[in-house]
């Protein structure tokens, strides 16, 4: 024991490279152990995403299968706005009131007019005999375009002639759209007389004579509500007996 302490008392100096030694192994394990912990930790949360995906999936599964969008309902939704779009053409194009209105929506003079016809002319082409129709996706891709040309070409005309109105004519020529107008209104009125309403059908197609052209449809039409209201039987005297 006297020969250690001796020793000790000799090498006292290697006392502090010892203790460095030791503290050094002591932070390797220390450090060591926090990785362990760490990985411990990382595995534990591995596992709950896993299981979480796991619920999830099955929750998706017990889902009923979305439908997916067939060629046949894709092309019925653009053959249904292809029609909205004739439709609304059609009021301007079978309604005299309207086209005295707005008379630029039937003058094929006028480029964003004539533009709209020639999308219209397109589309009507391109357009399937049905929605069950067998085309390729180059051709249903060709009509779904042809469509949203006629679509826009349509707005942008109806916007012009709303803007329009009849700026384009002469004060005469307004003064006689403003009569036909007002015949018009004669002509299908039931309060007035037969010969009231053939008289006022007869000046409305005078008035517009050379300043509108109405279409076949057009006239058909008006000719059709002039006689229903001529054949309409006469509405019953309300008026009280006089004592």
């Amino acid at each position: 024991m006297e020969h250690v302490f001796q020793f000790i008392g000799s090498y006292w100096w290697l006392v502090f490279p010892l203790m460095g030694v030791a503290g050094g192994a002591g932070r390797a394990i220390e450090q060591a152990g926090r990785r362990r912990h760490k990985r411990r930790l990382e595995i534990i949360r591995a596992k709950g995403e896993l299981k979480a995906a796991q619920v999830a999936a099955a929750a998706q599964a017990a889902l009923p299968p979305v439908p997916t969008a067939t060629p046949s309902a894709g092309l019925a939704r653009t053959m249904a706005s292809h029609d909205e779009v004739t439709s609304r053409w059609l009021e301007y194009e079978l309604d005299v009131a309207k086209t005295i209105d707005f008379p630029a929506m039937s003058d094929g003079r006028q480029p964003l007019t004539a533009a709209f016809l020639r999308a219209k002319k397109v589309a009507d082409r391109l357009r399937p005999a049905s929605a069950d129709a067998t085309l390729t996706a180059d051709e249903r891709r060709e009509y779904q375009d042809a469509v949203t040309d006629y679509e826009v070409a349509f707005d942008v005309a109806e916007r012009d002639a709303r803007r329009l109105k009849d700026s384009s004519f002469t004060a005469p020529e307004r003064k006689r759209l403003d009569v036909a107008k007002q015949l018009l209104t004669v002509a299908v009125d039931q309060a007035a007389t037969p010969a009231e309403r053939q008289l006022a059908y007869k000046r409305v197609r005078e008035e517009l004579d050379g300043l509108i052209s109405l279409s076949d449809g057009a006239v058909d039409v008006l000719e059709q509500r002039v006689a229903l209201e001529i054949d309409a039987p006469p509405r019953p005297n309300t008026t009280p007996p006089s004592a």
